[in-house]
């Protein structure tokens, strides 16, 4: 059974880098298509990054430059590394995996495996 398990939220300045961590399970996440998304307080789901089995990757316009998606293949975990942080950026993030395929064809909110979620608070 997949399991995706997220980790390294927190709470930071304006500024400032976070690096989550999705330990994946049941699964080689490097053979399919893997995705963060991201919900704050009333808001709809937002896509922030997505990884195709190639390597392809998809940022939402709101992170390009600032945030980048990577996955360790020896250990099954993706990662999102984010760095200058903006408030705009608070939100529980989530982990997602879309096993139906090797490539991205619908944005991370959609994918039917997801974590948790791991919070991230930027104040300014």
């Amino acid at each position: 059974q997949a399991q995706l398990v997220e980790s390294g939220g927190g709470s930071v300045q304006a500024g400032g880098s976070l690096r989550l961590s999705c330990a994946t399970s049941g699964y080689t996440s490097s053979d399919y298509c893997m995705g963060w998304f991201r919900q704050a307080p009333g808001k709809q789901r937002e896509e922030v990054a997505r990884i195709d089995k190639s390597g392809r990757i998809k940022y939402a316009d709101s992170v390009k430059g600032r945030f980048t998606i990577s996955q360790d293949n020896a250990k099954n975990t993706l990662y999102l590394q984010m760095n200058s942080l903006k408030p705009e950026d608070t939100a529980m993030y989530y982990c997602a995996a879309d096993l139906t395929g090797g490539y991205c064809y619908r944005p991370p909110p959609s994918f039917p495996h997801r974590g948790q979620g791991t919070q991230v608070t930027v104040s300014s």
